[in-house]
């Protein structure tokens, strides 16, 4: 198969399985806020501190809201299609990695099925579908896996072994922290053990890519130091590790869940792993290799899986290596049937293969949009926005008072303007929303005498977390 002809495919079943639909669903979970940030960097020119209504968001680094800023930017247009195009995107951009840059170490076979082994996983479709952080962490931890991988196994210069994962590591971080560095040093450091290899930690081009890798976050940190509070930010950074170290408010039966959680991200080709025989590769160099990946995949996965206050997702890096090993295991005959079973390998293989890429097709192409179309008139967050706009005329400013976090603002019509609290509503106020606690304050408030305020709306959105809108008027 050239490569071209691999590329092709690969885009064509990225094409099938997660675009159909994107936009369909209304946003949800997290996505709000990779979404309010974005809109809001638009909106005020700063794109260095993130904001979620009136304030900061400390708890991540920017990458993602600048990427769903970008595609709001390009495309003009502000909806769950082009907020979610930059996780399938990234998605798509592994894929051709795999088809492309481990083409040389895979061969084409493999190289071709490791892409359709990371584009047809439980784990990437549902994340890849989404607007949140794992998609887009996942792929740039894939990408410094694969490049260097790549690299290191076709005995490229130091350089090139180092330098391009650096800049993937450090974009990365920029997404979600340096979490991701475990997962890439367990395949460096397993890979260079089993092949006795461990000088090229040690060589200068490694000592650069840590700096590389470090000047990428440090281009966003050093300036958000300048206009923030950064002793807050560092505080909300080490409470948020530390929680997840301590196990803050621990629960036993979620944390004994993540491992299995986990493993059905890998499905439904985890179901080989059983069948895969590291005896039958032929050659001892790809035996250490694949004993390397396995042990590389494997430690970091239970080593995060078991930590107290870690849920499954923070896992899915692994991804990447497992897929690159089933691949290899495939393209060296290394899958084998158990017992006595008397089956041509490769064309059964290849059939269990084709049958897992038609099932991700058929849910991309088929079961989401169904999903959505069963779904439309039941999503909580758009019937609340509904009743919002039903009120108030999208000619009309609507305040926001200190709303937290309110993922139905994303779908509110009239144009938004946030205060602090209810005292720093202007005079030309007539319609604002507040939180229920702040409903008797604003109720009896005599701001705009003798003008008052009048209850018009409860809301209340899929997290029951509910809002009050009000009119000022006479």
């Amino acid at each position: 198969m050239s490569r071209i002809s691999a590329v092709l495919i690969v885009v064509a079943v990225w094409a099938v399985v997660y675009l159909p639909a994107l936009g369909s669903l209304a946003i949800k979970g997290e996505e709000g806020r990779r979404i309010l940030p974005a809109i809001r960097m638009l909106e005020t020119g700063d794109y260095i501190v993130p904001q979620v209504g009136n304030n900061p968001y400390f708890r991540k680094p920017p990458l993602v809201n600048w990427l769903v800023a970008g595609s709001f930017k390009i495309f003009g247009v502000r909806n769950e299609w082009t907020a979610r195009l930059p996780s399938a995107l990234a998605v798509l951009a592994v894929a051709i990695a795999f088809v492309t840059i481990a083409r040389a170490s895979l061969g084409s076979g493999g190289s071709t099925v490791a892409a359709l082994i990371w584009l047809t996983n439980v784990g990437m479709i549902e994340k890849g579908r989404l607007i949140e952080i794992e998609a887009l962490y996942v792929s740039l931890s894939g990408l410094a896996i694969i490049f260097w991988l790549s690299f290191w196994n076709q005995k490229k210069s130091q350089w090139l072994v180092w330098i391009p994962p650096a800049i993937f590591l450090g974009l990365g971080m920029l997404a979600k922290g340096p979490t991701l560095l475990v997962f890439f040093y367990g395949i460096v450091l397993a890979v260079l053990w089993r092949t006795k290899n461990w000088q090229l930690l040690f060589q200068p081009a490694h000592f650069v890519a840590l700096g590389i890798m470090f000047a990428i976050l440090a281009a966003w940190a050093v300036p958000f130091a300048k206009t923030t509070t950064m002793e807050l930010a560092m505080h909300k950074w080490s409470i948020q590790f530390s929680e997840r170290l301590k196990g803050t408010n621990f629960q036993f039966l979620n944390w004994i869940q993540n491992v299995p959680r986990a493993l059905v991200y890998f499905l439904p080709w985890l179901t080989l792993v059983p069948f895969i025989r590291f005896s039958k590769f032929h050659d001892d160099m790809r035996r250490q290799l694949a004993h390397g990946l396995a042990w590389g995949t494997l430690v970091p996965f239970l080593a995060v899986n078991l930590v107290p206050g870690a849920v499954a997702r923070y896992s899915m890096p692994s991804l990447v290596p497992a897929s690159w090993l089933l691949a290899m295991t495939f393209a060296g005959g290394a899958l084998r049937w158990p017992g006595k079973l008397h089956v041509g390998n490769e064309r059964a293989w290849a059939k269990v293969a084709t049958a897992f890429v038609g099932l991700a097709l058929i849910v991309g192409g088929i079961g989401y949009p169904l999903a959505a179309l069963a779904l439309h008139n039941r999503q909580q967050v758009t019937r609340v926005a509904a009743t919002v706009n039903g009120i108030v005329p999208a000619s009309e400013k609507l305040y926001v008072v200190n709303p937290h976090y309110q993922p139905v603002l994303f779908y509110v019509k009239a144009p938004l303007e946030y205060v602090h609290s209810i005292t720093d509503l202007p005079v030309e106020t007539h319609y604002f929303l507040v939180r229920a606690e702040k409903r008797k304050e604003a109720a009896t408030t005599e701001k705009w005498n003798p003008r008052r305020t009048h209850e018009l709306a409860r809301v209340r959105d899929y997290s029951k977390r509910e809002m009050i809108l009000f009119e000022v008027s006479s």
